[in-house]
């Protein structure tokens, strides 16, 4: 491999002569060998790098065009233009395992745009901290850069997601309207219900979940940047802030903001950890969904059986014919992660000392993990599971008509004393309820067949 010989303020670091990093990213590569190629900085956060130092370069260039030339100007957003579309993705090589402020990844972003934007001047026309970094700090960029990236991945692909589930429930509750079968609580046969009523609380949750995540949304547009090194804004010119993120808004399409409070916004990381809340909530009510699924999916012979799913893929090795509800089982494996990563997002986010939290890497990429993977989770068991649902309605009835629980329906004219004889005659005997209630002499044959009718129970 070719070397080229770059220097920082700590002297001379021996660089891929094919990469666009310099010594930092260089320094940082061989003092952090750590997970390397499994656990890089997220994608999404590279990418988020390259809106905010466009945004920057457009903000220094309106407040500061004698140091932020046109010329510069142009060649930095051009080369930021390219991180941003991932055209640059391979000059990205650093581990999340790092300094717990990013800075090595701030730099990364630094020096890869200013030899880009230097190649495309034809010139040395860009320094990767004066020009840059400028009115910046790293302690003020990779919080930004997460909310930015927490907001798109939030917007582009967890929402959508959960909609398209959204949608699919409410076409399979329209396909069982009028379809009873018995409810169930504690993993104990109850009441009836309509499958459409059950399936309504499945999407419920998720239209709950998708509107509390919409909550958490509007907190992390507020963005750190323009508080640099300790929220009080040194070396960034006045009104910084606002023009960043008019830029970073106008860059993305979305609404951002500057935080009112930048020594909160670079210590604090509440709104990550709200959002996350709220990640989770859905990733819970996903494995409610999964395992309601999967029960009722349960058999073919020897389990509950109300419902068919698709047949995916063979489900035994040394079983033939044997199919598993595989999708379920992804979605209660992802909801495991999510759940793992609230967890270290918690304790990261409490780490928040004196002027700066430095776990910001490590909720970084817990974050974005737990959004992208509950995404494609959610969509592939939308296509792949719910979206081919079945309800077989012969053995819901015939569920429903041998519960015991249907007793409640003589409540109001046996009384619950009765109607509990009732059933425990019916179970131990093994006879139908009328017949039990009968024997017992509580109603005739007539009146029982007029008082229990369990579709009017629902």
């Amino acid at each position: 491999m070719d070397y080229r010989i770059e220097r920082d303020s700590m002297g001379e670091m021996k660089v891929p002569a094919d990469r666009y990093w310099g010594a930092q990213t260089q320094r940082s590569r061989e003092n952090f060998p750590i997970g390397v190629g499994i656990e890089t900085m997220p994608g999404e956060i590279i990418h988020a790098f390259g809106i905010l130092k466009a945004a920057a370069a457009k903000a220094n260039r309106a407040l500061d065009p004698r140091k932020m030339t046109d010329e510069k100007c142009r060649a930095i957003v051009a080369a930021a233009d390219e991180v941003r579309s991932g055209a640059l993705e391979k000059h990205f090589p650093l581990v999340v395992w790092q300094t717990g402020s990013g800075t090595q990844s701030n730099m990364n972003a630094n020096e890869v745009i200013a030899a880009r934007a230097n190649e495309l001047a034809g010139e040395k026309l860009c320094h990767p901290n004066d020009d840059v970094n400028m009115s910046q700090s790293s302690n003020d960029t990779f919080p930004t850069a997460m909310h930015i990236a927490a907001v798109l991945a939030l917007e582009d692909r967890l929402l959508p997601a959960a909609e398209e589930l959204i949608a699919a429930l409410r076409k399979l509750e329209a396909d069982n309207a009028g379809v009873i079968k018995s409810g169930r609580t504690h993993l104990q046969d109850a009441v009836p219900i309509a499958f459409s009523q059950e399936i309504g609380g499945w999407r419920g949750s998720l239209e709950r979940d998708c509107e509390l995540i919409r909550l958490a949304l509007p907190p992390l547009r507020e963005l750190a940047l323009g508080g640099t090194a300790v929220g009080t804004g040194l070396n960034a010119p006045a009104g910084f802030a606002e023009k960043a993120a008019e830029e970073i808004s106008a860059l993305t399409g979305r609404t951002f903001v500057t935080a009112a409070n930048k020594f909160h916004a670079l210590t604090s990381k509440d709104e990550i950890v709200f959002a996350h809340g709220a990640v989770k909530a859905l990733a819970c009510d996903m494995m409610k969904i999964a395992n309601d699924v999967r029960w009722l999916a349960s058999g073919p012979r020897c389990g509950l059986g109300e419902i068919r799913i698709p047949e995916n893929e063979p489900g035994s090795s040394i079983m033939p014919g044997k199919v598993n509800p595989t999708q379920c089982e992804q979605v209660t494996m992802v909801a495991v992660q999510v759940m793992g990563n609230d967890a270290a997002i918690g304790f990261a986010a409490s780490q928040g000392n004196f002027e700066l939290n430095v776990f910001m890497p490590v909720i970084a990429y817990n974050f974005l993990q737990s959004v992208r993977l509950l995404g494609e989770s959610i969509r592939a068991f939308t296509k792949n599971c719910a979206a081919g649902i079945a309800a077989d309605r012969e053995k819901m009835r015939e569920n429903l008509h041998n519960s015991l629980m249907l007793v409640t329906a003589l409540n109001p004219y046996i009384g619950y004393e009765n109607a509990a004889r009732t059933a425990k005659l019916a179970y131990a005997e093994g006879i139908s309820l009328k017949e039990a209630c009968v024997r017992l002499g509580f109603l005739t044959p007539e009146r029982f067949d007029e008082v229990f009718r369990p579709e009017d129970m629902v």
